[in-house]
């Protein structure tokens, strides 16, 4: 997809859609770390379930901590890893305590070394939080990236550095929300919905999928 394309393609995206957020819920910085930790190998819908009374109750790593591994095991035993990522919340929230003051740090490299924050975590987090240019790719975006030709790659990583070249800046900060987006409700992984795709035309992914009850 050359540059022409991947600037019409977000120019697309962002006039369907001017404002995207994420789909997570949450009010404050420390909130959505927890949510976004939660939410490997979990849906977002899921994820907002458990976490609804949680976050009534906890707004702050101490009041996490204060909560406990046990406390916090109840509120999200339906979530799947749920004994890990209780492990994980309850350690990456000691750590703020103890040397962050209680502030989840605004750098990506320093977010990675948390108990259960991966790149692609810490790129949420610094984007959705911050404001920050980064692009998180999450088996949706892996897949978009792949079956478009936006942004190719074998590994997550090698998707996340192509979208960084190639992604234009009017569209940096939004690029990685429209993406998920896309692929969560569009272009789905088993069957892409082409025929209501705005971008299909963009888009090298030949065997485009028919509207259902449409002629062969």
């Amino acid at each position: 997809m050359n540059k022409d394309r991947i600037f019409d393609f977000f120019s697309r995206l962002a006039e369907a859609n001017p404002a995207p957020r994420t789909e997570l819920e949450y009010d404050n910085d420390y909130q959505l770390l927890v949510a976004v930790v939660l939410s490997a190998q979990a849906t977002d819908v899921g994820v907002n379930k458990a976490t609804r009374a949680l976050f009534r109750e906890v707004r702050t790593p101490q009041q996490m901590v204060d909560l406990g591994e046990e406390g916090l095991k109840a509120h999200i035993k339906t979530i799947g890893l749920f004994n890990a990522k209780a492990k994980n919340v309850i350690a990456l929230s000691e750590i703020l305590v103890r040397d962050f003051g209680g502030e989840v740090p605004q750098d990506r490299d320093i977010l990675t070394t948390l108990p259960g924050v991966g790149r692609k975590t810490a790129n949420v987090v610094m984007n959705t939080a911050f404001g920050q240019e980064t692009f998180a790719v999450d088996t949706h975006i892996f897949r978009v990236g792949n079956r478009t030709g936006l942004a190719p790659g074998k590994t997550p990583l090698a998707v996340e550095l192509k979208l960084e070249k190639r992604v234009p800046g009017p569209f940096r900060r939004d690029a990685h929300h429209w993406l998920i987006l896309h692929g969560r409700y569009v272009c789905k992984a088993r069957k892409p919905e082409c025929w209501r795709c705005i971008v299909a035309d963009l888009c090298r992914f030949k065997p485009k999928t028919p509207a259902p009850g449409a002629k062969p």
